[in-house]
């Protein structure tokens, strides 16, 4: 009997103690367990995702891919296989399994290894989330309470949910959805058994059981995992035969993008991580919608790089990108070098491996060999310097040999020689109404020059300018019918000691010229002389009218000749001024902003161009403002409200969009509506001619290529070419969409140069030195061709205050002539002609000459 109590009394003893210890190590490690507030509000990191406003994939951005799931949205089959693999009495014991438990400390006592676990999916998840990997014995105490902790606050399925969302499998795939699209690219509900089997597998060791880097390891571990499946009921023996017989089929998948378009998903990556810091923007699964239209966006981007390529191919053939050393090479050293060479769209990689006397064979990254006959090589005339090229090539061997690293891309069914362009360009496009982005593209390439012009390249706008100039002269006595004279300018500068001779490109002159033809021809000493009428300090203001900084604005007479530097983006944001009837928008890329679970976070609430608006406004006792000092925000806030209640039923709201959405107000007026149509009049002569018939040759308007190719009235555009063709330039917009191009070298100190007709580039090859004209409108035209497909032409509103009476071609007065002399003209109330040219009889009536279908009878006189 004494040793029964004393034996009784040490089990008692014993158990005090551990309970007493058990308890000590809980307020021990109590300081560093999870608060019940983290634990029912967890936050699984997810990436941000990048959209566009159609709802392409354009970029993702986050350390981790995960796709959150619900446990009914996975299938049963991957649940139990993870089940069946990691914790099969996961649904029995209270989150520490003390069969295994016990197992492990037997096998620590008889081997003194700690290798064998005994985590449940409770104690991984509890792992996971709040401890590291390290084997200690203070990390696994601190696991056993905080998976006690856990199964306390959650339910099993909530446990198990959370689990497989956030466990580790490989690739930077965090939980089940991810790592069946980065493996499979597949949904998890589309996978098969062996696929789910192969996922199972991975917790224990996710690198080493890889399916992509140990397909091996990989596949034996997915038989382990059949296995247990088996063993617990969860797939016949039918099922395990049929899928351990499988293959792997496990790929790499990158983030599923559909719409390529870097440069925008930088603009928007920059912009979050402003608004909400790296942290957030990268883990917190953000879903952000931008402006961005699919369809102008993938028309924007092949547009500027055709451009850029044919602009290359015209400027000759600067040799292969590299000669390879030690040639011959097998074909093994060959593919592994390819493999290792980026591909920069459209442009793949490639070696030469023989060459006949009219063709060349080439090994293709991921095409392995093709030949590349004579009309994919004849172009390559030797590049001499920007303006000139060596002479034409007779033979293949005059261009390449074998060994040469090239590039090629596909044309159609074939194949031609191309070369990576040093020249680079930008596009992008707004809409006038609210200043949205819908296509941007920075660069020929992300991949070779993250450097954005678009936002970042402040360059020489060149005859761009002359609008917004134009524009001051139109509010400052002249009218589309003035005439300035197109005559050459000798001016002594004595502050440097020569003489300013501005000149027209081509240099010729005609003497006494209407506005509205100077600006279609782009006559650069009539802007000249305008600046000089109108004044320096207004056009200046009138510039920042438009959004210019003006500290960019140089205080001299060459600023009429586009001196200044802006970009892209600036150029673009002036002329929807102009497009939208004279109201200054602000360009904006972000729509709106969600969280992971698509609640709306953000949204954008641009100031818009409305007209109706406007007048809606001029209408309330609030507006206009009496007094020019008062505060313009509160005074348009005041008149909203007043719009608002004095229609209940909603009809003023339905009218007004400004109204209806409340928080959003009328874009501030940077020209009237009279000058932006004036300007918008003269701008269309720059496509479809300035009034001036050339006989034989159509319109003589600057931008008549987009006529030719667009086929329709309702676009007005402007060229711009600076000094030594450094930059060249073309925008220019429909009512409804603006876009700028431009094209230059990243070094300021190279010219576009002159050009030489080559045969089989284009259909209608460029001769003579490269400008606006030349070397950007082409990629806005075939940019302006699919953006505006399907459109119906819609052309531009004339505003009230707008007259139009019919004039003397040459002398800008009135006429009674209906024949190629003469034209209907433009003119805002009150500044129309009142004389007749001399050749005219007098006018037998009281008021001016007005047609009742101008454009009508404009038809049939031409």
């Amino acid at each position: 009997m004494k040793w029964l109590v004393r034996i009784l009394f040490a089990l008692g003893l014993m158990t005090v103690l551990g309970v007493l210890g058990v308890v000590g190590m809980y307020y021990y490690v109590k300081p560093e367990l999870p608060s019940v507030a983290v634990l029912k509000d967890v936050r699984l990191q997810t990436p941000m995702r990048v959209y566009s406003a159609d709802g392409e994939l354009i970029s993702q951005f986050g350390e981790k891919r995960r796709i959150p799931l619900s446990l009914s949205d996975m299938p049963p089959e991957l649940v139990q296989a993870f089940l069946a693999t990691e914790d099969s009495r996961f649904y029995e014991h209270p989150g520490i399994d003390f069969v295994g438990l016990a197992r492990a400390a037997v096998n620590l006592a008889l081997t003194g290894n700690k290798s064998q676990g005994a985590s449940t999916i409770t104690m991984q998840l509890a792992r996971n989330f709040f401890l590291t990997r390290e084997k200690t014995y203070i990390r696994k105490i601190k696991e056993v309470f905080i998976s006690w902790h856990i199964e306390q606050l959650l339910t099993k399925d909530e446990i198990l949910e959370l689990y497989l969302n956030k466990i580790e499998l490989g690739h930077r795939a965090f939980g089940v959805g991810a790592a069946a699209q980065v493996y499979y690219g597949k949904d998890v509900k589309d996978l098969s058994l062996p696929e789910i089997a192969v996922l199972a597998g991975l917790p224990k060791a996710p690198s080493t059981l890889n399916p992509i880097s140990n397909p091996d390891r990989a596949m034996t571990r997915r038989n382990v995992v059949l296995g247990r499946m088996l063993d617990v009921g969860v797939i016949t023996q039918a099922q395990y035969d049929e899928a351990v017989k499988a293959p792997n089929t496990a790929k790499y998948h990158g983030a599923e993008i559909t719409l390529s378009a870097h440069y925008v998903a930088e603009m928007v990556r920059r912009e979050m991580v402003e608004l909400f810091g790296e942290d957030a923007a990268y883990g917190e699964g953000y879903q952000v919608y931008t402006t961005i239209n699919s369809k102008d966006q993938r028309a924007a981007q092949d547009a500027l790089i055709t451009n850029v390529l044919n602009y290359d191919r015209r400027h000759g053939w600067r040799g292969p990108a590299k000669k390879l050393e030690d040639w011959p090479w097998d074909q093994e050293k060959i593919q592994h070098f390819l493999k290792r060479q980026e591909s920069y769209r459209p442009l793949i990689p490639a070696i030469v491996t023989e060459v006949a006397e009219q063709s060349a064979k080439v090994q293709v990254k991921g095409q392995g060999e093709l030949t590349l006959d004579w009309t994919a090589l004849n172009w390559a005339r030797p590049y001499v310097d920007d303006n000139r090229q060596g002479p034409v090539p007779e033979k293949a061997e005059q261009i390449l040999a074998s060994g040469d690293f090239v590039y090629v891309r596909p044309n159609g069914e074939g194949w031609l020689l191309a070369q990576i362009p040093e020249v680079n360009s930008a596009l992008v496009s707004l809409r006038p109404e609210d200043g949205a982005i819908e296509a941007l593209v920075g660069g020929f390439n992300f991949s070779l020059s993250k450097y954005n012009r678009v936002t970042q390249a402040k360059r020489q706008v060149g005859s761009n300018i002359k609008p917004f100039i134009y524009s001051a002269a139109l509010d400052n006595g002249f009218t589309l019918a003035s005439l300035v004279n197109d005559a050459p300018i000798n001016q002594w500068d004595r502050t440097q000691g020569y003489a300013w001779r501005p000149k027209n490109s081509p240099p010729v002159y005609n003497g006494p010229t209407r506005l509205r033809l100077g600006l279609a021809q782009s006559k650069n000493v009539m802007s000249v002389r305008l600046l000089r009428a109108v004044g320096i300090d207004k056009v200046i203001d009138r510039l920042t009218d438009y959004g210019f900084p003006r500290d960019d604005l140089p205080r001299n007479e060459s600023l009429s000749l586009g001196s200044a530097s802006l970009t892209p983006l600036e150029v673009a944001r002036g002329f929807t001024a102009i497009a939208n009837g004279g109201f200054l928008v602000e360009p904006y890329l972000i729509d709106r902003i969600e969280d992971g679970y698509g609640k709306l976070l953000w949204m954008a609430s641009p100031k818009l161009a409305c007209g109706q608006c406007e007048q809606m406004l001029n209408e309330t006792p609030a507006w206009p403002l009496p007094d020019p000092a008062q505060d313009q925000e509160a005074a348009m806030d005041a008149a909203f409200a007043q719009l608002q209640q004095q229609d209940d039923s909603g009809h003023w709201q339905g009218q007004c969009p400004v109204a209806a959405i409340g928080v959003n107000r009328l874009a501030k007026r940077a020209i009237s509506a009279q000058t932006a149509f004036l300007v918008t009049q003269a701008m269309e002569s720059t496509i479809w001619g300035g009034g001036s018939w050339n006989h034989g040759t159509g319109w003589n308007g600057t931008g008549w290529r987009a006529a030719r190719e667009l086929k329709r009235h309702d676009i007005a555009g402007k060229t711009g070419t600076t000094n030594e063709s450094k930059d060249a330039w073309f925008s220019g917009f429909m009512p409804s969409l603006q876009a700028t191009a431009w094209i230059g070298f990243d070094d300021h100190r190279r010219e576009l140069g002159g050009s030489t007709r080559i045969k089989a580039i284009e259909d209608d090859p460029i001769f003579g030195k490269e400008g606006g004209a030349k070397s950007a409108q082409p990629s806005w035209n075939a940019f302006m061709k699919v953006a505006l497909y399907g459109q119906p032409e819609k052309g531009f509103a004339v505003p009230p205050g707008i007259v139009t009476v019919r004039i003397d071609r040459e002398t800008g007065k009135l006429t009674r002539a209906t024949d190629y002399t003469s034209r209907f003209e433009f003119f805002k109330a009150g500044t129309e002609p009142s004389s007749f040219a001399r050749d005219s009889l007098a006018n037998p009536f009281d008021g001016p000459l007005t047609p009742s279908n101008p454009d009508k009878e404009e038809e049939e006189i031409f």
